[in-house]
């Protein structure tokens, strides 16, 4: 089984407007539209069985009407293979009521992204979403490290996650590109080994630069192999999540990437699918 648990979608009336202005502002080049039908079609292509679809909110207005869509389209969905995650903004008030509208609904977890929130991930307002949460017992998932987009502040430091787990302690709490976008000699340092899963999404091998866009990518190069290799050992290979970050990342090229590198087929069977199975209670 193929999970990749970090994809994104957005309504087709607005996904190419989105996705334009996201790629502009990054200089990066996303690879479809981000419609729920290019995602569908990227999985067939590429052989994934699930991908988690993860909004974003980035206003407190958005958290009822957006969650109420997961949950109300959450079986139609997961019968094409994906999976609804819900969200949260930290000035949303009646956050432990949503948490367990969601749960309720059948929805297994949030996103969270401090840089798009504008919120630091260890203000109180982001500890109490993910207490609360984890109380559900929820999946929690966040942006970690710097986002490509928005590179003035680090609002999601491996510091700040080293404070959450110490002051939270979730017990399904997952950190996109592998633990810190940017960040990573600080991720294998110091939080390589702590009890938190690592998705890979956006992490590995080159960027695809937009060459519309007025600025190229902050960096040119993600991850290399020999790192990423060491930080899946010292952390644990059984708590890495195969993720793309759908739509920067073709499936089917990410997906390759992984199976070509030094990993045992023990490892890349439990990277590319059987830790997320295991995670979101998937038979």
């Amino acid at each position: 089984m193929i999970i990749d648990f970090h994809a994104h979608t957005f309504p087709d009336a607005i996904c190419a407007r989105v996705i334009n202005k996201l790629s502009m502002a990054s200089g990066t080049k996303a690879f479809t539209d981000a419609s729920m039908k290019s995602l569908t079609d990227s999985m067939k292509a590429a052989g994934v069985d699930y991908s988690v679809n993860l909004p974003v909110m980035t206003s407190p207005d958005q958290v009822e009407k957006i969650n109420g869509s997961m949950i109300q389209n959450r079986e139609t969905l997961f019968a094409q293979g994906i999976i609804a995650f819900g969200g949260l903004h930290p000035d949303y008030e009646n956050y432990r009521g949503e948490i367990r509208r969601l749960k309720e609904g059948g929805i297994l977890g949030i996103k969270l992204h401090p840089a798009y929130q504008n919120v630091d991930l260890n203000d109180i307002r982001m500890m109490r979403i993910i207490e609360a949460a984890s109380q559900e017992g929820l999946t929690v998932l966040v942006h970690a490290g710097i986002d490509i987009g928005i590179y003035d502040h680090d609002y999601a430091s491996v510091k700040q996650v080293l404070q959450v787990l110490r002051e939270v302690a979730p017990a399904k709490f997952v950190l996109a590109h592998m633990g810190g976008w940017g960040r990573w000699d600080d991720v294998e340092r110091d939080l390589a080994g702590a009890p938190v899963y690592l998705d890979t999404a956006f992490s590995i091998g080159a960027i695809t630069p937009n060459p519309l866009a007025p600025h190229p990518p902050i960096r040119e190069e993600n991850l290399q192999e020999e790192q990423f290799l060491r930080i899946v050992r010292k952390h644990g290979s059984h708590r890495i999540l195969f993720a793309t970050d759908f739509p920067w990342e073709d499936q089917a090229d990410y997906l390759n990437r992984i199976r070509k590198m030094e990993l045992t087929e023990q490892e890349k069977t439990d990277i590319l699918g059987e830790n997320a199975r295991k995670l979101l209670g998937l038979s």
